[in-house]
């Protein structure tokens, strides 16, 4: 098993190295680069301007070398390029573009113009954007800072913000769909070609089908928009908020009930029912399918004939035997939903305005925040690869057949 460990770590190492490389190659190769985000906010930059910028961005380096700063940083002590050091042991950086050298002389960035000895002082250069100081490297825990969602806050400070809402989303609608999907997808197998199976056969397809856009659109528009349309002939009728975590001043739910407050536990209750039975419908389905078919292979086989045939109880031959077996393809499902738990879920987020880790990386990625969206992409495949070697590790608990050498 330690031997197995080793050679895992390793390839999850190789496949996180080459995840990060590609993308940073594409992000970087993508129409406008980098600076996209920063030039659709300021549309009038000059010459000057972006090459200003680009020196403050580090895009003067080629891409391989910038890559390897923002995985690794800048390791201490001077940086020999092109027969020039680059005084990296200072926490700001430097720089070396491609006409210019920026350098730290006495606790300050000056620039050396190519063939000039004069040096000019950045603190005398405006600044078009907050300063942003070179990363020490993902590895490091510094993931650089935000260039246009929040414009010079730290991305993990960004991210770590947006995270305790993705947790409370993405937790709440695994469980409940684990709760739900589970038990029907063992009973609708136990109970094969009956009702119960064809109506929750029926469900389950709806459910994976219906994109969750429209499924989210239309609960708004049950609960949020004509309750209101409705409100003068029916004026009992329940309306839950259509967006966002928490409402920003009290509202009134229904004529019969008190007006929430906001920022209550309440209130978050109301805010958190839509997304949430959006997201449950939807895992739903897909577990309670995944596990009928697994069960109904299961119970085809010699072992729970010959369970059945010695007098064991068909609750006994269904959880002792067939259930256990049918959970080793459904791990491999379920550790998957771990990357989900940071990554959130995209659309549900954005169509209900969720101000979690998946809207975050949808105005990343709408607005050119190339620092964000990189950070989003790397953890995940890092939470992906740990996802699938903790599966490797259930496989030998739940069936204990399983050996690794």
């Amino acid at each position: 098993m330690t031997n197995y460990l080793i050679r895992r770590i390793i390839q999850m190492a190789i496949v996180v190295f080459l995840a990060a490389l590609f993308t940073y190659f594409l992000f970087n190769i993508s129409p406008g680069g980098p600076l996209a985000g920063i030039q659709q906010q300021q549309r009038r930059l000059t010459r000057e301007d972006l090459a200003r910028l680009r020196a403050q961005y580090d895009l003067d380096f080629y891409w391989p070398f910038r890559f390897t700063r923002w995985l690794i940083g800048v390791p201490n002590g001077p940086i020999v390029i092109g027969g020039r050091e680059i005084f990296s042991n200072v926490p700001v950086g430097c720089y070396l573009p491609r006409d210019q050298q920026v350098v730290i002389r006495d606790g300050e960035r000056v620039v050396i113009p190519a063939g000039c000895d004069r040096y000019v002082y950045l603190r005398d250069i405006p600044e078009l954007h907050p300063a942003v100081k070179s990363s020490r490297g993902i590895l490091r825990g510094d993931f650089g800072r935000s260039t246009v969602v929040r414009a010079g806050r730290p991305v993990w400070d960004e991210l770590m913000s947006r995270l305790p809402a993705t947790l409370e989303l993405m937790i709440t609608a695994t469980l409940l769909s684990f709760a739900f999907g589970i038990p029907i997808g063992i009973y609708s197998a136990v109970k094969q070609y009956s009702r119960f199976d064809y109506f929750f056969t029926t469900m389950s397809f709806i459910g994976s089908a219906m994109p969750t856009f429209f499924f989210g659109l239309l609960l708004i528009l049950i609960f949020s928009v004509m309750p209101n349309l409705l409100q003068d002939q029916f004026p009992w009728l329940p309306k839950l908020p259509p967006g966002a975590r928490v409402s920003v001043r009290p509202y009134e739910v229904a004529s019969w009930l008190p007006r929430v407050q906001p920022g209550t536990p309440l209130d978050r209750f109301l805010h958190l029912i839509m997304p949430v039975g959006v997201l449950t419908f939807f895992y739903m389905a897909t577990w309670s399918r995944f596990v009928r078919s697994s069960m109904l292979e299961v119970m085809r086989q010699d072992y729970v004939r010959t369970a059945r045939a010695k007098g064991l109880t068909e609750k006994v031959v269904i959880v002792k035997h067939a259930l256990r077996n049918a959970l080793i393809p459904f791990v491999t499902v379920a550790v998957l939903t771990i990357p989900g738990f940071f990554s959130g879920a995209i659309i549900t987020e954005t169509v209900f305005a969720w101000p979690g880790m998946g809207r975050l990386y949808y105005d990343a990625l709408t607005r050119s925040d190339w620092p964000i969206a990189l950070a989003f992409i790397f953890i995940t495949a890092v939470l992906t690869v740990i996802a699938t070697l903790l599966g490797d590790i259930l496989y030998t608990v739940v069936d204990p057949r399983i050996k690794y050498t």
